[in-house]
């Protein structure tokens, strides 16, 4: 029997942290949580996710820059990072994935087919393709 996924959620915002995690919860999945790009350094010294959650707007160190430095990495740069973003204009996505995220959610997250997003990102890391393409 396979172990429950693990996936990290980056996300400074309380409530968006408590969302996140009751829906991955309902799902079996396990859940470990960073509110900064240093907390989330330090998760990643002792875990190793089968996803990242990336919040685009985290306080000091943006999630596009804590991406891209994550990506050098070569113990995890093939942990597929999906943003997670209030960043909904023309060229947000495009910007998440020039960064190196390996997908893009729009917050607020559509929680009737967050988990299939999720699913999906875990199944096919790393090719840049959306649920809904």
């Amino acid at each position: 029997m396979r172990s429950a996924q693990l996936i990290l959620h980056i996300e400074d915002n309380f409530d968006n942290r408590i969302l996140v995690r009751r829906l991955l919860h309902s799902a079996s999945y396990n859940v470990i949580e960073a509110e900064d790009a240093r907390q989330a350094i330090a998760a990643l010294c002792k875990y190793r996710p089968d996803l990242i959650l990336m919040d685009i707007n985290l306080p000091g160190v943006d999630g596009y820059t804590l991406t891209s430095k994550l990506k050098t990495v070569s113990s995890i740069n093939k942990i597929p990072i999906v943003a997670i973003t209030a960043n909904a204009m023309r060229g947000d996505r495009e910007k998440s994935l020039l960064a190196g995220c390996d997908g893009h959610i729009e917050k607020p997250i559509d929680i009737d087919t967050f988990l299939d997003q999720i699913s999906h990102y875990l199944n096919h890391n790393g090719n840049h393709t959306s649920p809904n393409e």
